[in-house]
């Protein structure tokens, strides 16, 4: 692994750090609005007491934290592997560039000693999976990998209940942050309730640390929703995700590119609303793990 100067120094005082992903900028948007964005999501957890380490694969290593070249880099990379559990290791091993998903990201950020992530949705049951079995890597990544994960819940392009369905029968705990709904990316509510609540970084950090101490594997979802000004109700977004969604069946879109597909359909159906929506999200996904991150790091002490 290779760490920047400033992660490095904060694990080595023990101050908060949190990890964020990478595809979010090689298969999430444009160059060079998501370099800008990146750059926004790690102000945003510096501004909040903690240091970003953000994790990408380049030159047979694993990065973490990017300097300010080498995320340009990776902003304008062409043929990125998108990288999850199971071809992490071959694109180190290849030499390849690769931008780690959630699963990932939790992989490596375990590995650096970091216990807290920022991301915006994870991954989760698709739609007609009883027939497809396309379920996301994510999930179960969960239930190995001892790291607290902030999102919007997961991706409303998905199917939800079963999503909660597979993280419950993995033994993963699931907490909507200050409401009893379970939040469904780019709304609020997605008229499932979560199976549990906490108000405050500080119940989350320590639930963390409990686990820990219960010797219990894996790691914690956060489904924190998104801000009430950004948010696109269910019922607005829903006709655009149903419209986006038959697109990619008729266009036999399957595995790694869906997600994207969908992503970039219903960006172009809703106006560029859903970017601006995501982009309020993952910023208030980082505010969040930075306060975790702080507390964790005070409950240590």
């Amino acid at each position: 692994m290779t760490f920047t100067p400033e992660v490095r120094a904060a694990l080595d005082e023990g101050r908060p750090v949190v990890a964020l992903e990478s595809t979010i900028i090689t298969h999430g948007m444009p160059f060079p609005q998501n370099v800008e964005a990146a750059r926004a999501v790690e102000a945003e957890v510096r501004a909040h007491g903690a240091v970003p380490a953000t994790i990408a694969v380049m030159d047979g290593r694993i990065h973490i934290g990017l300097s300010d070249a080498a995320l340009d880099a990776l902003g304008q990379a062409q043929g990125v592997m998108k990288l999850s559990r199971a071809d992490l290791a071959a694109c180190l091993a290849m030499g390849r560039m690769g931008a780690t998903t959630v699963a990932a990201t939790m992989i490596c950020a375990a590995l650096a000693g970091i216990e807290v992530f920022a991301t915006g949705g994870i991954g989760g049951v698709h739609r007609g999976a009883e027939t497809s079995f396309d379920i996301s890597a994510d999930l179960p990544e969960f239930a190995l990998t001892a790291v607290t994960v902030v999102a919007a819940g997961a991706k409303a392009i998905l199917d939800l209940p079963k999503t909660l369905e597979v993280l419950e029968t993995q033994g993963v705990p699931v907490i909507a942050y200050g409401q009893d709904a379970f939040p469904a990316f780019w709304s609020r509510d997605s008229g499932l309730r979560a199976p549990l609540r906490m108000d405050s970084a500080a119940q989350i950090a320590a639930a963390q640390v409990m686990r820990g101490q219960l010797g219990l594997p894996g790691g914690q979802l956060v489904a924190n929703p998104i801000p009430a000004e950004a948010e696109i109700p269910l019922d607005e977004i829903g006709p655009a995700i149903e419209t986006a969604l038959a697109e990619a069946e008729a266009q036999g879109i399957a595995a790694k590119e869906v997600t994207p597909f969908l992503l970039d359909r219903i960006f172009a159906l809703t106006g560029g609303r859903s970017l601006d929506a995501n982009i309020a999200l993952v910023l208030n996904n980082a505010r969040l793990a930075a306060q975790i991150a702080g507390e964790i790091v005070s409950l240590r002490a």
